[in-house]
């Protein structure tokens, strides 16, 4: 897992505030809830959002590209 510390995405620059790329799921919990989204770059991102608000608390590497000479 990457730290999520900072306010952009480690991978693409893109902010963590901002909308993400794609909502994958969203789960209701006690608290509030959490929020699986995919940025831009294909970085998995779990946000939790609760009373203080949201933030990310795990964050996977980009996909890795498709490689064009698959199943040579």
């Amino acid at each position: 897992m990457i730290s999520t510390t900072g306010t952009h995405c480690p991978h693409c620059g893109w902010p963590d505030g901002a909308e993400p790329f794609q909502v994958v799921s969203r789960h209701s919990t006690a608290a509030g809830g959490t929020v699986w989204t995919r940025c831009g770059c294909g970085s998995l991102q779990v946000r939790v959002v609760d009373d203080r608000g949201m933030r990310i608390v795990s964050r996977s590497a980009p996909t890795e590209p498709q490689s064009s000479s698959a199943g040579r």
